[in-house]
């Protein structure tokens, strides 16, 4: 199983640079909060960080990245019925 446990450590990594990128990127003025980058990033960072941890059993860590998911799908959903 060590690749499974690689996986999850790769993909919490990869998760954690989506999102905490996504907001530097906005907070130096770059990326906009409501450009489909910055949605998109935030969705899969934190789909990544709800596998990443659920696997190490950090259910609080886990229920807020889930909110966090679901404020990108919201998001995304409404970008695309306003245009």
């Amino acid at each position: 199983m060590l690749w499974i446990d690689i996986l999850v450590e790769a993909l919490g990594w990869i998760g954690s640079v989506l999102i905490v990128g996504a907001y530097a990127l906005n907070i130096q003025g770059k990326l906009r909060a409501d450009q489909p980058l910055y949605i998109w990033s935030n969705m899969i960072g934190g789909v990544f960080f709800i596998v990443n941890t659920i696997a190490h059993k950090a259910y609080p860590s886990a229920l807020v990245n889930v909110v966090w998911v679901a404020i990108a799908v919201y998001s995304i959903l409404k970008t695309k019925q306003t245009r």
